[in-house]
Parts: C-alpha cells; structure tokens; sequence
C-alpha cells in the first residue's frame, strides 16, 4: 500500500497542483475522490480544515497535511526531488515568492472572476455570496477579471523573464501552481495573452501525461458548466 494518500476534488485546480506534482515526481501514491465527503466527521477528524487537496502520511506529525504548496514543497523536501525545488536559496527563494504572490494576490482575483460561472462558493464577505442584487454582484465580478492582467503580467516580466519557466529551463513548483491555476480562466473565456498561452503549452509538453491527465478532469468540468449555460 502506497505511503501516500492524496484526497482530492477532481475539478479543482488547487487539486490539480498536487496531482500533477505527485505524478511527475513519479512518487507511489494512492488518489481518493472525497467529493461530498470533506464535512463528514471521519474527514474532519484528519483534517478539521475541510479543505482539499489533502495529503495523508504517517511520516507527518499530525498524519495529514493540506495546502497544494505546502504538500508540494515537504515532499521535494522529504524526497530531495531538487529539480522541482532547488536547494540553493537565491532560486528557492524565487519559486517561493512566485508561489506565494500566486496565492495572497492573483488567486483571490481569479476566484473572484472565475468561481460564479464555475458554480463554486465563494468566500465569506466577498460581494459574490452578499444579498447584493445581480447588477452589483456582476460589476465586482469583472472588476475582477480586469484586475487579472496586471499580476499575471508580473510572472512575465519578474518571475519568468527569459526563461521557459519560473524554475529555468525545467518546470518548478511555483511552474505547476501557476500552470494549473490558468486552467480556470477558460470558465470565462479569458484571453491569455500569448506567452501564457506558449507556457502552459509548454508545462503540459514538458510534464506530459502528468499535466495532461489531471488538466483533464478540470477543461473536462469547465466544459460541463460552459455547456450548461448554453
């Protein structure tokens, strides 16, 4: 039995980090579908968070650990996996920023715009989930999407610059983290500008069925909702 157990939610790129990370490091794991199942109280006892992806291990204090970055950077740690998360600090320090820049700035934004046409639930206090009317909730839904552009544009000209990649000229975390999370932008047809476009190109090329498999499950559900509103 594998010694890693990867819960997950198919759809989500959040999940999608983690599952395309656990497959190109070729790690043995086993993958759980916890659809519907994150409230129930034998999953709140692993994880009172309630969030996916969750990884559980019994090399792990408390036997889980959620939060696709942190899962990805403990096992690039545990397993000395450098070519994904490089040991020398100035380049570490690097992918970490482009991560967490990812999650405190551009993330919220891409939320914001995205989840309403992904029917996902949006976070407490945002206008989205106010009694707002639909005119207002709409108006902060494209303000949204036009705040996009300018983070976006700050892993082109910071992060990435004349390099394939964040992590050079091989992908890196902070590559898979920002890969996976464009995938969403195709709920709203946003139009990536042309690096994007060639870089995540050239994540799935790279990464292959890695990338491809779990992508899959999230372009396969953007298509289910697009379809639905048509």
């Amino acid at each position: 039995m594998p010694a890693i157990k990867l819960n997950v939610i198919k759809p989500s790129v959040n999940n999608m980090t983690a599952r395309v990370f656990l497959r190109a490091a070729k790690l043995d794991f086993s993958e759980q579908d916890v659809y519907g199942q994150t409230r129930t109280a034998e999953y709140l006892a692993k994880a009172p968070s309630h969030l996916t992806p969750m990884m559980e291990t019994a090399d792990l204090p408390k036997g889980a650990l959620w939060e696709s970055c942190a899962i990805m950077q403990y096992l690039c740690n545990k397993h000395g996996l450098d070519e994904f998360y490089p040991k020398d600090p100035e380049s570490r320090a690097m992918i970490d920023s482009a991560m967490f820049y990812l999650i405190g700035t551009f993330y919220p934004y891409l939320a914001r715009a995205t989840y309403p046409a992904l029917n996902f639930p949006l976070y407490a206090g945002e206008v989205g989930c106010s009694d707002a009317d639909a005119e207002t909730k709409e108006k902060a839904r494209r303000a949204a999407v036009e705040a996009l552009a300018e983070p976006l544009d700050v892993f082109r000209t910071f992060y990435i610059g004349d390099k394939p990649f964040i992590g050079g000229s091989k992908p890196s975390i902070a590559d898979i983290r920002l890969a996976a999370t464009l995938e969403f932008l195709a709920a709203i047809d946003y139009q990536l500008p042309d690096w994007a476009k060639t870089y995540v190109a050239n994540m799935e090329k790279a990464l292959g069925n890695a990338y491809t498999e779990p992508a899959g499950d999230v372009r396969g559900y953007i298509g289910y909702v697009k379809s639905q509103r048509q």
